[in-house]
């Protein structure tokens, strides 16, 4: 389960996407996620399925990767599917047992929250699938610039952020290495009830979390002797610039939100 988690990995290419202005692709990508809340009916959410599966096509990244992105999190996305399910009372009545009972408002939202959820996870995937970390970094960094003026700490904030992002797939691989090693010693951590089970995660925990803390004292240390001392005085290797085609990517985006906006106002 923790090989199929896919946050934070970066996958090189030369694809359209790829090619993109970050700073256009976290623009982007926020104006995706504000057109799934936006739509409120199945037609809205199936306009942004055309949309991410278009995105999808141009990344040039294989399917399964998005799948495995999506798998982690299935557990939840049932849990959630069936809570809906049982506790929406309005609409007409399908099946009814006691005080449970199944109506057709509970079958679509179910079905509508994670469609959306899917939907979500996918699009924003392709963020950091097809932008480095340090890219990203500068990215954010220059789009949130202005606040440099409220003396507000952006470099420091963005570099956080880029190195949270890139340790992701570290410390998953970390945890996977831990619990084969715990298994191999005899730790049941698959096995027994739910108590057994959370007692047995703390002989994963405590070394995953003493891992954690000497990377991060190495990178410290690595930084340091690099003279890093923020981002005062820093020039940068890469400079960003905008082309013809981030314009047209944004201009699509916007296209696609306004029919989502215009097919939620005709179905209201």
């Amino acid at each position: 389960m923790l090989k199929d988690i896919t946050i934070g990995q970066y996958f090189p290419g030369d694809s359209l996407i790829h090619r993109l202005d970050p700073r256009f692709k976290i623009v982007i990508t926020l104006i995706f996620i504000i057109m799934l809340f936006t739509g409120g009916s199945f037609v809205c959410l199936a306009i942004g399925a055309v949309y991410t599966l278009i995105a999808v096509l141009l990344s040039k990244i294989p399917v399964k990767m998005f799948i495995k992105s999506v798998k982690p999190i299935m557990p939840f996305l049932l849990i959630t599917a069936v809570l809906n399910l049982f506790l929406v009372s309005t609409g007409d009545v399908l099946w009814k047992w006691k005080f449970i009972k199944i109506t057709s408002d509970g079958i679509d939202i179910s079905a509508f929250m994670m469609f959306r959820i899917i939907l979500l996870i996918t699009g924003t995937s392709l963020l950091t699938y097809t932008t480095s970390p340090i890219t990203l970094t500068d990215a954010i960094e220059r789009l949130l610039s202005p606040l440099k003026k409220l003396k507000f700490p952006v470099h420091e904030l963005a570099m956080m952020m880029s190195i949270a992002l890139r340790f992701i797939p570290t410390l998953i691989e970390e945890t996977d290495k831990i619990m084969s090693a715990q298994k191999a010693r005899g730790a049941e951590i698959d096995t027994g009830s739910f108590m057994t089970r959370a007692r047995n995660l703390v002989s994963i925990l405590i070394p995953l979390f003493i891992s954690s803390f000497r990377r991060a004292d190495e990178l410290a240390t690595a930084m340091e002797c690099r003279c890093y001392h923020g981002g005062e005085g820093r020039t940068r290797l890469r400079q960003l610039k905008s082309a013809p085609r981030d314009i047209a990517a944004l201009a699509v985006t916007l296209l696609f939100f306004g029919a989502v906006i215009t097919v939620g106002i005709l179905l209201k």
